[in-house]
Formats: C-alpha cells, sequence, structure tokens
C-alpha cells in the first residue's frame, strides 16, 4: 500500500507526470518547530538535474506544508506536504502505448491494476520517493533533537568500482578498523563534497568516469549505498515480526530499483567463525537510574542483537540495480504479444545511488521513528504500574537466589 509505519504513519501520494506529489504524516508529536525550511535541504539533494551524473529534468522540488503546523510548531494532526511537478514531458513515453519497458513497472502495473499511468513510471517513478523524503526530514529532526540521532549515508560502489571495505568484506570476510572509523566520523558535508557521493575522493573519480562511460553509451549502472545511524537508543524493535532490521529491510526494498539489503557483516559474516563474529559486552557503567550499560567490543551485529537495538551503531548496505529505462534500441514485444524494437525517449539517471542517499536516509528515520515511539508508549504504559521491587534479581538480570 501507499502508507508506511504503525505509530508514525507516512502516505504519499502523487505520479511521476502529475501535477503534484507529496505526503501526509500522521503522528508526529505535537510541538515541534517545523518550517519548510527543516524539509527542503534533503529534497534539494534528492532532486533532479543537480549535475552531469543524473537525469536533466529540470525540478526545483520546493516543499509547502499545507497543515499540521501554526505558527511554525506542529500541532499533533496530520501534515500534508506538498510539491509541484513544474517539467512534465509526458509526450515522451508515448512509445510506452505499445511496448512495456524492459525490466520496468509497466507491465507488471498494468497486469495487477488493467490500467496504468500513460507517462513515466506512475508510481514505480523515483518521483514517489519525494513524499518519503519530506517525511523523513520531519522524523529526522525529532530524532536529532530528543536523542541527538544522526544518519548518513554514501556510494560506496558503482559497478565494479567498490570502495575499499567491500571488497576486504568479500576476501577477508572481515570488517578493518578504518570502516569502523569512517562510520564513526563522516558527515553528510564529506558525502556531498563530490556529486557521486562517494567520500573516498580516488574512488570517487572511478565512479564518475563509470557512471558517464555508461551515458555516454546510452546504458546505466548500479551500485550500493551504505548507511549508518548514530546514537540510536537501545531497545528499539518489535519482535518476533517487527525487529529493527527487518522493519529496516522492509523500508530500503520498498525504495525504487532497489535489489538487496544486508546489515552489519552481511553476507561476509555467513563465511565467519561464531568466535570470530560475536560481539563481546565490555565497558560495564552504570546509568543515573543504577542499571548496567554494556557496550560491544565489536559490531558485527550491526548494532542490532534479536532485532532489538543495543546502543552501537546500526549500519547497512542497500544494492540498486542499473535504471531500467535506457536511451538504447531494445528488441523485446509489444503490449499486443507482436515482437519489435523499442527506442525509449525520456530523461533518465544513467545510474541512480548518487540521488539515493538522501532516500535511504529518510526511510532509514522513518524506521527508527515509528520504533522509537512503539518503545515509548510501551515504556509510558508501564511507568504507571506500581514499582517492581528493586530486591527483584531479575530487574538487574542477576540469577536467582536459591
Amino acid at each position: 500500500m501507499s502508507t508506511f509505519g504503525q505509530y508514525f504513519r507516512v502516505t504519499t501520494f502523487g505520479e511521476s507526470h502529475c501535477k503534484a506529489v507529496g505526503c501526509i504524516v500522521d503522528g508526529c508529536p505535537p510541538g515541534l518547530e517545523l518550517t519548510e525550511g527543516d524539509v527542503q535541504p534533503q529534497l534539494t539533494r534528492r532532486r533532479p538535474g543537480q549535475s552531469n551524473l543524473t537525469t536533466p529534468r529540470n525540478e526545483k522540488d520546493q516543499v509547502v506544508i499545507q497543515s499540521g503546523t501554526e505558527f511554525g510548531v506542529t500541532l499533533g494532526t496530520p501534515i500534508g506536504l506538498f510539491v509541484a511537478n513544474q517539467d512534465q514531458r509526458p509526450h515522451d513515453y508515448s512509445e510506452t502505448d505499445f511496448y512495456p519497458r524492459p525490466s520496468h513497472a509497466d507491465w507488471t502495473y498494468l497486469q495487477k491494476y488493467g490500467v496504468k499511468a500513460s507517462s513515466g513510471g506512475g508510481r514505480s517513478s523515483a518521483r514517489e520517493t519525494i513524499g518519503r523524503v519530506a517525511a523523513g526530514a520531519i522524523a529526522e529532526k525529532y530524532l536529532r533533537l530528543v536523542y541527538g540521532v544522526e544518519i548518513v549515508a554514501f556510494v560506496s560502489s558503482v559497478g565494479c568500482v567498490e570502495m575499499p571495505f567491500i571488497a576486504q568484506m568479500r576476501n577477508d570476510r572481515a570488517l578493518e578498523p578504518e570502516f569502523f572509523q569512517l562510520l564513526d566520523s563522516i558527515t553528510r558535508e564529506r558525502v556531498d563534497a563530490d556529486m557521486v557521493r562517494c567520500p573516498d575522493k580516488d574512488v570517487a573519480d572511478q565512479m564518475r568516469d563509470e557512471i558517464l562511460k555508461n551515458k555516454e553509451a546510452c546504458d546505466s549502472v548500479g551500485g550500493t549505498v551504505t548507511c549508518v545511524i548514530r546514537r540510536v537508543p537501545s531497545g528499539l524493535g518489535e519482535p518476533c515480526f517487527d525487529k529493527l532490521e527487518a522493519k529496516l529491510a522492509h523500508a530500503m526494498l520498498s525504495i525504487p530499483a532497489t535489489k538487496g539489503f544486508e546489515i552489519g557483516s552481511g553476507f561476509a559474516g555467513t563465511a565467519m567463525h561464531g568466535s570470530v563474529h560475536n560481539d563481546p559486552f565490555v565497558n560495564s557503567t552504570v546509568d543515573p537510574q543504577g542499571k548496567p550499560n554494556l557496550r560491544t567490543a565489536t559490531n558485527f551485529s550491526g548494532g542490532i542483537q534479536g532485532g532489538i537495538s543495543n546502543g552501537e551503531h546500526v549500519y547497512f548496505r542497500v544494492a540498486f540495480k542499473p535504471p531500467a529505462t535506457i536511451s538504447q534500441a531494445q528488441t523485446t514485444a509489444q503490449y499486443n504479444g507482436q515482437g519489435g524494437i523499442l527506442a525509449a525517449r525520456g530523461r533518465h539517471d544513467p545510474c541512480v545511488v548518487p540521488r539515493a542517499v538522501p532516500i535511504v536516509e529518510s526511510m532509514a528515520a522513518l524506521v527508527v521513528m515509528d520504533a522509537v515511539l512503539a518503545q515509548n508508549s510501551r515504556s509510558k504504559s508501564a511507568s504507571l504500574l506500581p514499582a517492581v521491587s528493586k530486591s527483584n534479581p531479575l530487574m538487574y538480570g542477576q540469577p536467582p537466589s536459591s
């Protein structure tokens, strides 16, 4: 469906070439200072036409808050966010009246609904993600103000060009200290210093060459985006079916063009021994309430154990396929079953990963925000009960006396 989340509910609307796109956010706590200036930066990072590495479609993607705030403060009521489509060219897609584009959603949407958008990808287009990014900016501001949460994503591979840590994971089946240092220190300013959005300059130059090579050949190329979420409160996640990593996987694989998700050590961890992969607990301290506060010496788990956040960095990687629409003649079939040659027109990204970075960050914010509200609801409800005796050993994980 078009709604994501249970407590922080986001419903997106709009197609690629309709009059507008946007979202309705329901469940945002009241009293949050919020204006368009809080939302626009992420939409600007996502918008098309930023460089010769992206689609030339020229959209400013200026957001307007239409409801849910007054005098720059959220009311607790649904927040309406609206972005006009200003550079539509539906005539660029007339050939899709006869041909379903290979690996695009034209055919599957027709099979599901019996009708499909006559231009662009309709709801399967990346234009739909504007609503996600707008909503994610709201969630992110709340998380940053209340918990100090920081979410940073970056391009980690384009085609066969990849950052060194990916090869290290594949060959050594481990993660080097330099990778964790990167997760500790990476900032959006550093990511945005290059339009490829890869923080390794030498690798970014190779990625740029790879994208431009495919663009010149009227082809496309895929890649991966790595994301870290810092200062995630411990205790988030709803076992058994709404574990935090399960919700992150759901969120990331709902983004257009995604084909893979791994968290923590991911697939490389399957080749490691438990004696290496286990994350020992260390540095026990006591919080103001007198409860133990443990950290882990390593973080192969990706900050989540048993589906619940443990207080360490949450990190994961998302795989994006090559964009399906390419300006290259392809032998395929028409809707009527007759063969033919499709030469698609339109304006398309030769590689989606540079613009996917803020989308990944935004979906991560929506997942954490929903999990925070769920946990706060539980904690508040529990706090209304009579206090359990502090002598109860189960309160502190101590073995019961015989």
